[in-house]
């Protein structure tokens, strides 16, 4: 009976979505750790100890970290794209999962909708699968309440 009390625990614990500064990730960590192998040529998710939880230092992107529950533009010193600034400024912006999975699957055409500039992302890669965006999501979400701050 123990053993399938423990399995039961571990099973929900399992099942509880990743939260991040209030934000719910509902997709599927493990997988969104896998997801993310297309990300590392351009980010890393390096917490404020300088700790690398992901990636391999590349700094062609921004450091992802706290980027769930977050606003566009907020790695200090990095060189953002003019439309991505713009984004920056609209104080309302958070990146819940809803904004993360529309932006990584087609950068420029949101950031278009939402300040109503012409210009253009530098993200020119698209996550081109939902399922693969929201586990990249739930992933950067869990490793911002497991790395700390």
């Amino acid at each position: 009976m123990f053993r399938t009390l423990a399995i039961a625990a571990t099973t929900a614990t399992l099942a509880v979505p990743a939260f991040a500064d209030g934000h719910a990730a509902s997709g599927d960590v493990a997988a969104g750790e896998k997801a993310f192998r297309q990300c590392i040529s351009c980010h890393v998710v390096q917490n404020e100890a300088g700790d690398t939880l992901a990636g391999r230092n590349a700094k062609t992107g921004p450091n992802l970290y706290g980027i769930a529950g977050g606003q566009f533009g907020m790695v200090e010193d990095f060189r953002y794209s003019d439309i991505n600034q713009l984004a920056a400024e609209m104080e309302d912006l958070v990146i819940t999962e809803e904004v993360f999975v529309t932006y990584v699957q087609d950068p420029t055409a949101y950031l278009r909708e939402v300040t109503g500039d012409k210009g253009r992302s530098k993200m020119t890669f698209k996550v081109r699968k939902e399922e693969d965006a929201v586990n990249l999501y739930a992933y950067l979400a869990s490793l911002q309440a497991d790395g700390g701050s």
